[in-house]
């Protein structure tokens, strides 16, 4: 037994674990354990997991005294949607309540006649050129939040691309940080969100088309569904089969 944990009871002593506080590499903890969105904003990308076409950027919010605060989402003429000529169709809100969470979903990428799949994503991300995203053709998100603290989780599932994995946690206006930030989502990227805390989530988002049903593909997704109580669910069937009978 180890010598520190001798004024314990063998069976306890060998239940021990400890917990491993060493720091990973910031690559490492985004695709594992997740990483605060300011540390992302102005890291070297080519070091780490970086999913293509994602964007994390920078957002201005300004405090008001005794009133609250005024935050900025974008300019059309300046910083990353006006390199990228993305400017959204839709803007929608939305509201996350404490302690749920959005379970993976996806868009699907715009394919051209002709090409394959994984040529055309090559095309777009990898290869070196002027290429640029028919932004019209498929949904791309850009997620932004005015209230709350919030987990994302990104996988690329696009086929030609690495399945790389991107973890951070993004701080709302109401608590302004280095953490105030936007993200870019495109399609053929699986995301998930998780309410981090006990504050709801307010998200403003704009999509580069109009809300399509046929194009939220969802995947993992259950933990969404709010299940009735298993004592519940047995006693609603009970009396319908009841009711069914007579």
């Amino acid at each position: 037994m180890n010598e520190r944990w001798r004024g314990l009871n063998p069976q306890a002593a060998a239940a021990l674990s400890t917990r491993d506080y060493a720091a990973a590499s910031l690559a490492e903890r985004l695709a594992t354990v997740g990483v605060e969105a300011g540390q992302l904003i102005s890291a070297e990308r080519a070091a780490l997991p970086w999913i293509p076409g994602v964007e994390i950027f920078a957002r201005t919010i300004h405090p008001q005294r005794h009133r609250g605060v005024f935050g900025e989402f974008v300019r059309h003429n300046e910083g990353v949607l006006a390199g990228s000529k993305l400017w959204p169709k839709q803007w929608a809100a939305a509201r996350m309540f404490a302690g749920t969470a959005k379970g993976f979903h996806v868009h699907p990428p715009f394919i051209p006649e002709g090409k394959s799949a994984a040529e055309w994503m090559q095309h777009l991300f990898a290869e070196k050129g002027s290429a640029v995203p028919e932004y019209e053709r498929e949904q791309w998100d850009i997620m932004f939040f005015v209230q709350g603290r919030v987990e994302i989780i990104l996988r690329d599932v696009r086929a030609g691309l690495p399945g790389r994995t991107m973890r951070l946690f993004i701080d709302g206006d109401n608590h302004r940080s280095a953490n105030n930030a936007g993200v870019i989502i495109p399609p053929g990227v699986a995301h998930a969100l998780r309410v981090e805390g006990n504050e709801d989530v307010i998200m403003v988002y704009g999509t580069s088309t109009t809300f399509r049903p046929e194009f939220e593909g969802r995947m993992a997704s259950d933990i969404e569904t709010a299940e009735l109580p298993l004592e519940w669910r047995d006693f609603l069937n009970e009396r319908g089969k009841q009711q069914g009978g007579k």
